[in-house]
């Protein structure tokens, strides 16, 4: 049903740019027909075909290109997600080796950590990346301060307080990553040469001399609206934490809900078994 539901607002989402690109091709091929006499388009079929052909490969290639680069950021800023809450499922088990209260303390921590990026920082990545450093960030530093303030260690303890600080340094580096894909977007100049260039694809269509106006129009409406499709998908993409195919905040959501197993288990273990019953001697008789 979930599935369904998205296929539908998709398919809503689609029709304004595709349908309208389409409208609005066959609207500018009427005007043509009726301002430039078809005797003088006949004449120039052949060279008007040649350039076509040209510039349709130039600009095929182009939106190759573009649709190739804007899937590699969206499949980079996914990657970035998942191994930022992967590292935070690691630290959390990894701390759990060390002495006194750090465990308890790195514990909250994390679970804050994973609540306000859900909560809160995904909201605004939405918009290019959060004000400053983010919501979530101090809660990061206070983690830092939790692993540098561990006393007491022995040698036993040592490498596992050097995993922990390795495990946070990953995390920050992938905080850092996922803050970037935030607000990484294709050039200006390229957006406007994609849509400089649809434009112009579709009005080169307008150039030849085609007698039948309903076949006319049915293939330039077919060529606007699979270009704006195309248009649409790379626009979509290159918002990835904002849009239709956005990035998942479901690893965050599962390592909270992991957490949340983790420290329910851990209550339940820390329970010590009540002592066991000592059978009564029998009664003399």
């Amino acid at each position: 049903m979930e599935s369904r539901r998205r296929v539908g607002q998709t398919l809503i989402a689609l029709l304004r740019p595709v349908g309208g690109s389409m409208v609005l091709s066959v609207g500018g091929l009427w005007a043509s027909r009726h301002v430039v006499s078809a005797s003088v388009l006949a004449a120039s079929n052949d060279v008007v075909g040649n350039y076509l052909q040209t510039l349709g490969s130039i600009y095929a290639v182009l939106l190759a290109f573009v649709v190739y680069v804007v899937w590699s950021q969206f499949n980079e800023a996914r990657s970035h997600v998942e191994h930022e809450a992967n590292e935070l499922l690691d630290l959390r088990r990894t701390a759990d080796g060390l002495p006194g209260s750090t465990p308890t303390r790195v514990h909250e921590l994390v679970r804050a950590y994973a609540a306000h990026v859900i909560d809160e920082e995904w909201i605004s990545l939405g918009c290019e990346g959060p004000a400053g450093l983010g919501v979530a960030a101090p809660i990061l530093d206070e983690l830092w301060s939790a692993l540098h303030d561990v006393e007491a260690l022995d040698d036993a303890d040592r490498p596992i307080l050097q995993e922990a600080l390795q495990r946070l340094d990953d995390l920050s580096d992938a905080r850092s990553s996922r803050l970037a894909s935030s607000r990484t977007k294709i050039p200006q100049a390229l957006r406007i040469l994609l849509y400089a260039g649809a434009v112009s694809l579709v009005a080169s269509m307008y150039l030849f001399a085609v007698a039948s106006f309903a076949l006319h129009a049915a293939i330039t409406a077919a060529l606007a609206g699979a270009i704006s499709h195309v248009l649409f998908v790379i626009e979509d993409l290159d918002h990835c934490f904002h849009g239709h195919w956005q990035v998942s905040r479901a690893p965050f959501e599962r390592a909270l809900a992991q957490f949340e197993a983790m420290n329910g288990t851990s209550r339940v273990h820390g329970v010590k078994a009540p002592p066991k019953a000592v059978p009564r001697a029998a009664k003399p008789q």
